[in-house]
């Protein structure tokens, strides 16, 4: 069968590891047909008139499925997040970060492999904030019954579907005992009247911090808000070597996003030696998604060959610049299809 899926290069460094990235795949002969759309800096570049234009969101609609680089957000001011208005606008509530050691990567930790589970649409990153007097500003933190238990749900689904054994969520609900409070008794309700033989527990998240950094491996699924989310994912990407090593999904119930989570690096866009390797390891995502979708068991093979030939080039000491290596972007890409057997 083939497939079609909506591809939005991003900004900076985007183009150039979705370019390394869709070459993988092609060489995989993985039955993808892209549909190029643009978002972000890249959008108005184009002459667009919107960070996120109408026609971007209307293919993603009808395709359901789409693959995206970094997208640049200022920091402190300018135009607001590319990436939170497309999360917005598709409900893509479900926010997945699989984090795992790779061979061939050394830090230190060596067997780190969890999974954060992220709600994506409310919290602080609501958006909600108003300068109320000068030099006095309010940020509202959102939190809504049913999205709490939308995202446990997807939680302990998550965890039941991949034979995961424990969920932890992440909380502060000492501080915030409305809010927070709310989000881990919708986990405890889901927990115990759906998912009883998965483990179960609750930690304040500056020890859960604290315990992450001391020993990974206690961990397996993490579930927690929007801004927790945010942080400890970027937190657990550090523990296998940085974001360019960690693969990223946004998922509802029309759509899904696959994308890098690491920033577009305007300061090395265009010299080709961004590493592709997040980008290609979300387009796996993406393939065992659609997969199991259609039940395509051909599929979730190309999908496995693709992460066996990067796993096999990582430790064959094929790297680029930011892992200590030499490879410009294509020449790892390259490495890649080399191994795919």
């Amino acid at each position: 069968m083939k497939y079609t899926a909506v591809l939005v290069p991003g900004d900076g460094i985007g183009p150039e590891v979705a370019h390394a990235t869709c070459s993988i795949l092609k060489a995989a002969n993985a039955p993808i047909d892209w549909v190029h759309c643009l978002a972000g800096v890249a959008a108005l570049d184009a002459g667009e008139k919107e960070l996120l234009p109408a026609a971007t969101v209307a293919a993603i609609r009808e395709h359901k499925v789409a693959l995206k680089g970094p997208c640049t957000t200022p920091v402190g001011g300018g135009f607001s997040s590319v990436n939170v208005a497309m999360r917005k606008t598709l409900d893509l509530y479900g926010a997945v970060r699989p984090v795992r050691s790779l061979v061939g990567v050394p830090t230190r930790f060596d067997n780190v492999d969890l999974v954060v589970v992220r709600e994506n649409t409310e919290g602080l990153y609501a958006g909600i904030e108003n300068e109320i007097t000068k030099g006095v500003v309010t940020s509202v933190k959102v939190a809504t019954r049913e999205a709490c238990l939308r995202i446990a749900e997807f939680a302990f689904q998550y965890a039941a579907h991949r034979n995961r054994k424990k969920v932890s969520v992440f909380h502060k609900a000492n501080i915030m005992k409305l809010s927070d409070g709310m989000f881990i008794r919708c986990a405890r309700e889901v927990h115990d009247a759906k998912f009883p033989n998965i483990a179960y527990e609750e930690l304040i998240i500056d020890a859960a911090c604290m315990r992450l950094v001391q020993d990974p491996t206690r961990f397996d699924v993490l579930l927690m808000e929007n801004l927790y989310g945010d942080v400890i994912s970027d937190l657990c990407a550090g523990l296998v070597g940085g974001l360019g090593l960690v693969p990223g999904a946004n998922l509802g119930e029309h759509a899904a996003i696959f994308e890098a989570v690491h920033g577009s690096a305007p300061d090395i866009a265009g010299q080709g030696i961004a590493n592709p390797l997040a980008l290609t390891m979300s387009a796996v995502m993406m393939l065992n998604y659609i997969a199991e979708m259609h039940g395509d068991g051909a599929l979730a093979a190309t999908a496995t060959r693709i992460r066996t030939a990067y796993d096999l080039a990582l430790r064959d000491g094929c790297k680029t610049r930011d892992l200590g290596g030499t490879l410009t972007t294509s020449q790892f890409a390259d490495a890649v299809i080399a191994r795919l057997g």
